[in-house]
């Protein structure tokens, strides 16, 4: 039930400070509950009943903290996202908080030190798959609300919706979001799958580069042949791949997809990223050059940048001497704000199809593809962000920077609510290694974000008055 009055008290922002710190233990307990469940949207690897029980929890959570309307959203991919609402003051404004509770697939799960699935401390960090990318957001989300609702209220009305196949690139909460207009409107969106420059530096992400992921499927015999009665003469499908995606890179490794060369000359104008920094937080090897040309910063936010995900073809162990008929590829392949990425998987694979030696017979799939982003930095939703960040982190001012990875969401959003001002913030700094083995979150990073994003709610609802 909406509040008689549009006014809430502030929170003074170390009493404010000191109630996060105190929930933290709880916010610890709650990632541990998230992480266990192994909802990696993909049904080959993971059981869908992952997914179904991660959703769950999350409706209990926010029913639990008096969130309205929570319901199970079956989108058109056959995955699940969380709504939920929480009315605020009357007059306030509506401010939709976004993250996802699917997760990358672990991997190699003996590389990981600790289980990917059980939130293990170590050395000042929690270790787990999701933990930053973004069952952290989750919690991150749910810590400012309770902080706030222990010193007067929230002082906005909240919106929140926590998707569950962001990582698979599928599109479900998109299209879901694209057929119920009215669902998701707010005044501004804080989309909590972001992240820090560093840990300590706090920042928010002014860019996110397009995607599109194709496979690719080479043919060019009836059936494997010995390699000594017919090689030499009989067309290796997998050497064919082998020279397709070779062909994607120059010579110094930039990406040279065949109609995106306009792209390759590209500069990021804003925040640097030294290479010294990139080289350690990249884990490059002592003598291994970096790839590309320009700065580190135009070549990843500025650029388009192809990768080679995976390869079906037999491993070392047990391979046979065999001239291979069919071999396969999974190809991701980034693109910048101003590209097309619909535009951009045309252009692969005709890249490929043209880049196929000896008449092999070659076939490209979508899987899954998401426009680039630009955020509007001077909207005041930034400057209230900044002023909390401020506060959160004393001594530093918020930094604008670019970021490789993509969101698919939010060009949706941007298209169905062009008024909306939308801020990119999170827990994933270079220090997460999202996406990789050892993932981990920052409890600091997680305290002083969940405390910048109670203080941003109070700056934005003074801001709407």
């Amino acid at each position: 039930m909406e509040a008689s009055s549009n006014h809430h008290p502030r929170p003074v922002p170390a009493e404010l400070a000191a109630t996060v710190a105190s929930l933290q233990s709880r916010a610890r307990t709650e990632l541990a509950e998230l992480v266990a469940f192994r909802s990696v949207a993909d049904e080959a690897q993971f059981p869908r009943s992952e997914c179904e029980a991660a959703a769950g929890w999350v409706a209990d959570a926010l029913r639990a903290e008096g969130f309205e309307d929570v319901a199970l959203l079956d989108t058109p991919d056959g995955t699940q996202s969380v709504y939920g609402y929480l009315p605020g003051p009357a007059g306030a404004p509506t401010v939709l908080l976004y993250a996802h509770y699917d997760v990358q697939p672990p991997l190699d799960e003996a590389a990981w030190l600790s289980p990917p699935f059980e939130l293990t401390e170590r050395d000042g960090r929690w270790y787990g798959r999701g933990a930053a990318d973004c069952k952290g957001g989750v919690v991150l989300h749910l810590t400012a609300l309770r902080a706030l609702k222990e010193h007067g209220g929230v002082p906005v009305s909240v919106k929140m919706i926590v998707e569950g196949s962001e990582e698979q690139g599928t599109g479900g909460l998109e299209r879901y979001a694209t057929a119920h207009p009215e669902l998701l409107a707010a005044d501004s969106i804080v989309i909590g799958d972001a992240g820090n420059f560093r840990v300590g530096l706090p920042t928010a992400t002014a860019t996110l580069r397009g995607m599109t992921l194709v496979r690719v499927q080479v043919d060019t015999l009836g059936g494997n042949l010995h390699s000594g009665q017919f090689g030499g003469a009989a067309p290796d499908a997998l050497a064919a791949l082998i020279r397709m995606l070779d062909s994607l890179r120059a010579e110094d490794g930039s990406t040279t997809v065949t109609g995106l060369e306009a792209e390759a000359a590209a500069s990021w104008e804003g925040m640097q990223y030294p290479e010294e920094d990139f080289r350690k937080d990249a884990k490059v090897l002592d003598g291994v050059e970096l790839i590309g040309s320009g700065t580190v910063a135009d070549r990843l936010w500025a650029r388009p940048a192809v990768t080679v995900l995976g390869i079906d073809c037999p491993p070392v162990i047990g391979a046979t001497p065999s001239v291979h008929a069919g071999a396969r590829a999974l190809i991701s392949l980034r693109v910048p704000p101003g590209t097309d990425a619909a535009a951009a998987t045309k252009l692969l694979g005709e890249h490929l199809k043209a880049a196929a030696p000896w008449g092999a017979r070659v076939a490209v799939e979508q899987i899954g593809q998401g426009q680039a982003f630009r955020a509007d930095t001077g909207s005041p939703a930034y400057t209230a962000m900044a002023d909390a960040m401020r506060i959160a982190y004393p001594g530093q001012e918020m930094q604008i920077s670019g970021m490789g990875g993509s969101i698919p969401l939010c060009n949706t959003l941007t298209a169905l609510y062009p008024e909306a001002e939308i801020l990119l913030i999170g827990l994933s700094e270079p220090e997460a290694q999202i996406h990789a083995v050892n993932e981990s979150v920052s409890p600091e990073e997680l305290e002083r974000l969940s405390l910048a994003e109670a203080l941003f709610l109070g700056n934005y609802a003074e801001s709407k008055r």
